[in-house]
């Protein structure tokens, strides 16, 4: 697991709104959602779309919904896309890295280390709204990780213009990634994605 005094927690003077919370990073945002549970399971209102609208300034349409399963040590990232997406998990639990790859945002090199999951006994499901540009990674620390992801962008007629996949072991990033390295279960791509500085000169 990863060390608690790397994790994100959010604070009282952190607090945006009711359910929204802001980060180090500009246009990351953490949101949690109280559960009703009793002997049958549990019943949440996961997000209220006015809510992150007013938090964020700006409409958020969805316009497709992803949903990605993964196995423990699975490690999908540090990716990012040219949309905004809210992700969140529906079972087991993930460590998360969100770094700030864009070059002229005044948090560029920002990282932000989360854990999210889904468990009967928590009092809260969690999970965040990325923006556009920001690296988003998962690591499965409890299978089956059922991921699920709401974006302003149908794939198909989306910009990938903007698309990076920046090395898991950047050295500028310094992720303290919570399983070694020779545990995780990486694509293709992830193993032969570029580091920050190649990527930042490419543009």
């Amino acid at each position: 697991m990863a060390s608690t005094r790397h994790l994100y927690q959010p604070t009282p003077d952190l607090q945006l709104s009711e359910h929204f919370y802001k980060t180090k990073i500009d246009g990351l945002f953490f949101f949690k959602s109280p559960k009703k549970a009793d002997e049958r399971g549990f019943f949440s209102e996961i997000i209220k779309l006015p809510e992150l609208e007013k938090v964020l300034g700006a409409e958020f349409k969805i316009k497709q919904v992803n949903h990605t399963r993964s196995q423990k040590n699975v490690v999908r990232g540090m990716h990012a896309e040219n949309w905004n997406k809210l992700v969140m998990v529906t079972s087991g639990s993930v460590f998360s890295a969100i770094a700030d790859i864009r070059p002229d945002s005044d948090t560029f090199k920002t990282v932000e280390y989360f854990e999210l999951g889904c468990d009967q006994q928590q009092e809260h499901n969690s999970g965040l709204f990325i923006s556009k540009g920001l690296a988003n990674s998962v690591c499965v620390l409890e299978e089956p990780l059922n991921y699920l992801y709401f974006v302003d962008k149908l794939y198909s007629k989306r910009d990938p213009s903007g698309d990076q996949a920046i090395s898991l072991f950047d050295e500028e990033l310094a992720i303290d990634w919570p399983i070694p390295r020779e545990q995780m279960i990486l694509s293709q791509r992830d193993i032969d994605a570029v580091r920050l500085k190649e990527a930042v000169r490419n543009k």
